[in-house]
Parts: C-alpha cells; structure tokens; sequence
C-alpha cells in the first residue's frame, strides 16, 4: 500500500462520516440554539428542556434520513471491499 492509497482511504472514511453524521448533528445543534433561545426568553433553566426536544428530534431525523444513511455506509462499504485486493501487498 503506497502512502497515496492510505490518504485516500483515510479521505473517504472521514468524508463518508462527516456525510452520515451530518444532518443528525445540524438537527441536534438547531433544537438546541432554539431551546436555548426560548429559555432565555422565558427565563426558564431547566436542564430537562434541552435534552427531550433533542432526542424527539434527532429520532425524527435519523428516522427520515435512514434509508439514505443506509444507502451510502452499504455502497461506501462495498467500495472498501471491492478496492481490499489493490491495498494489500
């Protein structure tokens, strides 16, 4: 394995998770700035009220995000396997 195969590999592995990762995490930061942003207008510093709208929220968007997840971790997935014979020596 040539140190140019083991950057790519390295690229696409963390292209790929920042690509599933992504959306699961925008939603949880976006609940977040807006609950934040009530309870400082309510003056409410409850601890609980950030993390229920989170889960209900990040549920909903792994739920609707979920075949399109799946789609790309199995053909990312097949990729690796289909390229293992031109990595090992």
């Amino acid at each position: 394995m040539t140190i140019e195969m083991a950057v790519d590999i390295l690229r696409t592995v963390l292209t790929t998770a920042l690509m599933l990762v992504g959306p699961i995490l925008g939603a949880a930061m976006l609940i977040g700035i807006i609950v934040s942003l009530i309870q400082s207008v309510t003056s409410i510093q409850e601890q609980t009220l950030t993390f229920v709208p989170k889960l209900v929220g990040v549920g909903i968007v792994m739920m609707i995000s979920a075949p399109w997840l799946i789609r790309n971790l199995v053909e990312f997935t097949i990729t690796f396997i289909q390229r293992m014979p031109t990595v090992a020596p």
